[in-house]
C-alpha cells in the first residue's frame, strides 16, 4: 500500500497512532511500527530526558521508523524538537499552536513534519507554513476537540479540495470501514487513538480498557466546553465534572480535575479521554490484531463496493 503518507512516513501502512498523553510512549509506538504502522511518542508532558529515553526504547524495539508529537504551545516544544532531531527521529507531528513557531528549525534538520488541524483555515495556514501533511481531527475525537466541534467526515473532504499536502483523518476512525470510508472521502492515511488504548500493551488500567469496550454510542461527553473542549467517557467523574463546570467560568475550568486524569485506578473517578468510536470497540486485542484486523476488514470491503459497481455497470 503506497501513497504519499506512507512515503512520507516510511510505514508500511498509512495508520497512524494517535499521540496520547503519558500513553503513547515508547514501548507503544515501536508496537505499531513494528506492526505496519506508524507509532508516535506524544511529546507532551515529558521532560528532554523522559523523550530521550523513549525514543531510545523505540528503537530498541523496532527498526521501524516512528515520529515524535511536539505541541507546540508548551514551553518545552523547542527542547523537545531538538532532543527528536538529535535522537535521529525523521519525521515528528506539531499540534496545539502554529507550526510556523517550529518550521525554519524542522527544514534546517530535514525532518518531514505533519500538523494538526480542526478547521480548513487552519489547514491553509499549516500549508502556507511549509508542513508536509495535515492530520484532520475531528470533534468525534478523544481528548482534547476543537471549540468550533467540525466533525471529521465533514472536514476531509473539505480540506481535500483546498490543499495540496496529504491529508489524515483523525477522530471516529477505528476499523477498517472508517479507513476505507476515509479514504473514499479523499483522505490518504488515517489517525487512530482510542482504538490503541483497548490493546494489551495500552499502559493504562485494565478499567479503562474494559470502560471502552463496553461504551455505547453515546458513551462518551465533553467537557470544560468553553475553555479546552475534552472528550473523555462518561462516568461518576464526568457528571461531577459536568455539574461544577455550571458554577465555574472558563479559566476556572481548565484546570479541574487534573490530578485525577486517567491514572486513576478506579474507572468511576478517573478522566478517561475517548472518542465516540469507543461505541466501536469491542474487544481488548493486541497492536499487531488490530492493525492487521484494519487492513483486511478494508479489502474486503472494497472489494464488495467494487463487486457492486461492476454489477451496475
Amino acid at each position: 500500500m503506497r501513497n504519499r503518507v506512507t512515503e512520507l512516513t516510511g510505514a508500511e501502512y498509512p495508520i497512524l497512532l494517535g499521540p496520547m498523553r503519558f500513553i503513547s510512549l515508547g514501548a507503544v509506538a515501536a508496537s505499531v511500527s513494528g506492526s505496519g504502522g506508524f507509532g508516535q511518542i506524544a511529546g507532551s508532558g515529558l521532560n528532554a530526558d523522559r523523550l530521550r529515553r523513549e525514543i531510545r526504547l523505540a528503537r530498541e524495539l523496532t527498526g521501524a521508523p516512528f515520529g515524535v508529537n511536539i505541541p507546540v504551545y508548551r514551553d518545552n516544544a523547542f527542547e523537545a524538537l531538538e532532543v527528536a532531531i538529535e535522537e535521529g527521529v525523521r519525521m515528528i507531528t506539531t499540534s496545539a499552536g502554529d507550526p510556523n513557531k517550529l518550521i525554519k528549525r524542522i527544514r534546517e534538520a530535514g525532518l518531514k513534519v505533519f500538523h494538526k488541524c480542526s478547521t480548513v483555515s487552519m489547514a491553509r495556514k499549516a500549508q502556507d507554513a511549509g508542513v508536509d501533511g495535515v492530520i484532520a481531527s475531528g470533534a468525534e475525537a478523544g481528548g482534547h476537540v476543537s471549540r468550533e466541534q467540525i466533525t471529521t467526515f465533514a472536514l476531509i473532504p473539505q480540506l481535500v479540495d483546498v490543499l495540496e499536502i496529504p491529508v489524515v483523518a483523525a477522530g471516529g476512525i477505528g476499523d477498517g470501514r472508517g479507513l476505507l470510508a476515509a479514504f473514499a472521502l479523499g483522505a490518504e492515511g488515517v489517525e487512530m487513538g482510542t482504538r490503541f488504548l483497548a490493546t494489551t500493551e495500552a499502559p493504562v488500567p485494565e478499567g479503562y480498557k474494559r470502560r471502552i469496550v463496553s461504551a455505547d454510542c453515546d458513551g462518551t461527553t465533553i467537557i470544560r466546553e468553553k475553555a479546552m473542549p475534552a472528550r473523555i467517557l462518561r462516568n461518576q467523574a464526568a457528571t461531577a465534572i459536568e455539574q461544577m463546570e455550571r458554577r465555574k467560568t472558563p479559566g476556572e475550568q481548565i484546570n479541574a480535575y487534573t490530578d485525577t486524569f486517567y491514572c486513576h485506578e478506579d474507572p468511576d473517578k478517573a478522566i478517561m479521554p475517548a472518542g465516540q468510536v469507543a461505541g466501536l470497540v469491542r474487544s481488548i486485542a493486541n497492536i499487531s490484531e488490530v492493525i492487521g484486523a484494519t487492513i483486511r476488514e478494508a479489502g474486503l470491503r472494497l472489494t464488495v463496493i467494487n463487486n457492486f459497481f461492476a454489477e451496475e455497470t
